[in-house]
């Protein structure tokens, strides 16, 4: 398996039971190789069941978790990943991810990152990475864990939050930017804008907020439930955009940020002026 984090993804967020189980079988069925869950989703277990189902081979796949904030001590974080892989019904995930930097809570930074990087020494996870961090924290987590090995930051960015300075920051540091909510749950989805940019190219709206964001070299984790939806997304992959039209979505920053839990989220990085 290629040690890149795939440009193109199935985001797991919010979906349970059946539900989810259908979602990535469909998304299997359709193509994709890249599926991403989380510990707090609670669906690793119905993840692993479509996966083992589908038939499709385990190292064809790219499987990403994330740790959640109760198991970030050093005491907890490597058995909760263990648990994390029975439920997956594999013995390592392609990435694991700190989910939230969770300045409130009592675990020091160093210490979980320490725990990451030991449960890579283990191999449980073929590269870490982290979701959700500012800048002065990544910096942070590159001193404990060292250069190059940080494979991500997750962070919610859309044509409506387009997190230029974190962005350009991970891009100079070498770590890819993985983009979640990046249709700002369907807000996009109406914007004129982008559906003028979708009609020149006979896309979809989504198609073309999620083209833009590859087009930047981030990578995106589209969810949805819907086979059709899944099969219009992963079709984003073939849409390239002009430099005029990129140039036209990123006029259309407003800080629309959808995800800011307290005590779990950093204070924010602010954009100055494109």
């Amino acid at each position: 398996m290629s040690t890149r984090i795939p440009a193109f993804g199935l985001g797991t967020f919010r979906l349970k039971g059946q539900v989810v189980i259908d979602s990535v079988r469909n998304a299997l069925e359709l193509g994709y190789r890249a599926i991403d869950t989380a510990q707090i989703y609670g669906n690793e277990a119905e993840v692993g069941q479509a996966i083992a189902d589908s038939g499709v081979a385990r190292e064809a796949l790219f499987l990403t978790t994330k740790i959640w904030t109760d198991n970030y001590s050093r005491a907890k974080l490597v058995s909760s990943l263990r648990e994390s892989l029975e439920k997956l019904r594999t013995d390592h995930v392609d990435l694991t991810l700190i989910h939230w930097p969770a300045p409130a809570q009592p675990v020091p930074l160093a210490e979980y990152m320490e725990a990451l990087a030991e449960a890579k020494a283990l191999g449980l996870t073929r590269q870490i990475g982290i979701s959700n961090f500012n800048i002065a924290l990544t910096r942070q987590a590159i001193g404990v864990v060292g250069q190059g090995e940080i494979a991500t930051n997750q962070i919610e960015l859309s044509p409506y939050l387009q997190n230029r300075r974190l962005a350009r920051f991970l891009q100079d540091e070498g770590i890819q930017v993985t983009s979640y909510m990046t249709l700002a749950y369907g807000k996009v989805l109406q914007d004129p804008v982008l559906a003028a940019i979708a009609a020149r190219h006979q896309a979809t709206t989504a198609q073309v907020a999620l083209a833009w964001a590859m087009q930047l070299g981030y990578a995106v984790i589209p969810s949805s439930t819907s086979r059709e939806h899944l099969a219009s997304n992963l079709q984003a992959q073939q849409l390239r955009l002009s430099d005029a039209e990129m140039a036209e979505i990123a006029t259309l920053e407003r800080g629309g940020r959808e995800i800011d839990p307290q005590g779990l989220a950093p204070e924010w990085d602010v954009d100055t002026a494109a």
